[in-house]
């Protein structure tokens, strides 16, 4: 496995909360740069046994939505 890819999504209290979309890893944090720690630190808590597996880089896919008036 070469990437793996989180669907990130801004909370309502602008924490983000981050789910992997090939594996059942999913994480938190209250800021962006607390989010990225986690997920590093849930990846290999994930492949803690089979550190072979674990994936070589990890994408954060955010889109974010926003309404405007008009």
């Amino acid at each position: 496995m070469n990437e793996l890819v989180f669907d990130v999504v801004q909370e309502a209290d602008g924490g983000y909360c981050a789910e992997c979309l090939t594996e059942s890893i999913v994480t938190e944090g209250n800021t962006w740069e607390e989010l990225k720690a986690n997920v590093r630190e849930a990846v290999r808590g994930y492949y803690f046994d089979e550190p072979h597996l674990r994936a070589v880089s990890i994408r954060l896919h955010m889109v974010r939505d926003e309404v405007l008036a008009a």
